[in-house]
């Protein structure tokens, strides 16, 4: 058990057994482990997969972390969080085939928290391609993905994913940017046990889904919430503008589809990062 005290708020604590309560019948499909500091969720459940330490085959392991000393975004960036400001956890999934066959997968991810966040009583929850959440227009969270593969299947995925929960002013400095967390979102500090549970059943019925049918099934859904959808935006690659024009959504494997001077382009992430023009 993880207890962390803010001065605003009461007693909170991540409790595995109180996860497992809320998790009923699902519970057996996780095994959660909950510890207070580490470099990366991501990093270390990686490590644990390339050298076979993660235990038998069966329950999904999720890495839940207080304080991640390292942790990461795309594209390399810093993910900042701290004791009980942020929910941040790795999970790793297996599927059959190689990472071709994945295409979409953190847009699907993405569809699944936002499900999660909403049914804890956060509307409007807005995605930002290729695996960004926002509320009003503000990041409240971010995916990062990694996959282990002989590119013929079957792949191992590590999905990582960071919420903000209650920012304090001296985190919002370090971030540098306009973010959103969970307790404005709610209007009250968000129950973190719940949270998280909400999120791994949402998130396991998702991949489910995504192994049977791809991201399709997730297409309206995604396009539903998109944050950009019709407006014009710019993509980037650096300080570099790689194409500029209007949002059009996304295709049934996750391109962005761009409506430029050259007609409708398709973009696969990579290293691109997507804003408003």
């Amino acid at each position: 058990m993880i207890a962390t005290v803010s001065p605003d708020r009461p007693l909170d604590s991540l409790d595995a057994g109180r996860l497992d309560q809320l998790l009923g019948a699902s519970a057996s499909r996780f095994r959660i482990e909950i510890v207070g500091e580490c470099r990366s969720t991501n990093t270390e459940l990686l490590e644990r997969a390339r050298s076979g330490s993660l235990g038998p085959a069966g329950a999904q392991p999720v890495l839940v972390c207080e304080r991640q000393t390292s942790g990461r975004g795309r594209r390399g960036a810093a993910w900042y969080s701290g004791a009980g400001t942020s929910l941040t956890f790795s999970m790793l999934a297996r599927f059959p085939k190689g990472p071709n066959a994945l295409a979409g997968l953190s847009l699907a991810v993405a569809v699944a928290v936002a499900r999660a966040l909403e049914a804890s009583g956060i509307a409007q929850v807005q995605v930002k391609w290729p695996n960004d959440l926002l509320f009003e227009g503000r990041k409240l969270g971010g995916i990062l993905i990694e996959l282990i593969s002989d590119f013929q299947g079957p792949t191992c995925a590590v999905i990582g994913i960071g919420l903000n929960l209650a920012l304090p002013p001296e985190l919002r400095r370090r971030i540098g940017r306009p973010v959103a967390d969970i307790a404005q979102a709610l209007g009250r500090p968000p129950r973190r046990n719940e949270l998280l549970a909400g999120v791994l059943l949402e998130l396991d019925n998702a991949l489910a889904e995504f192994s049977r049918g791809g991201f399709s099934a997730f297409r309206s859904d995604w396009t539903d919430r998109h944050a950009y959808q019709g407006e014009r935006v710019m993509l980037k690659l650096g300080d570099q503008t790689v194409a500029e024009g209007e949002a059009l959504g996304v295709a049934e494997d996750g391109a962005l589809l761009l409506r430029s001077r050259h007609g409708v382009e398709r973009f696969h992430s990579g290293e691109l990062s997507l804003r408003p023009a």
